[in-house]
């Protein structure tokens, strides 16, 4: 299983993927927003999307885990 982590601190904007889903490498799967930025997260692997560990207004720091794919 891999894990897509939040490349910086900040909060979910927008949540783009939902589990079962299937995603391509370099797909975004999440927006993050910091200090009125918006930076998209990338799926680095292809796969299904097994789990969306947050979700839309939650906070994260920089390496938590926000979706799993197999």
């Amino acid at each position: 299983m891999a894990t897509i982590v939040a490349t910086m601190a900040g909060t979910v904007y927008k949540v783009l993927v939902q589990p079962g889903q299937s995603v391509k490498p370099g797909e975004d799967v999440m927006v993050l927003e910091s200090m009125k930025m918006e930076v998209p997260v990338t799926a680095e692997v292809g796969g299904t999307v097994a789990r969306v560990a947050v979700g839309e207004g939650d906070f994260v720091n920089e390496g938590d885990v926000v979706v799993e794919i197999e």
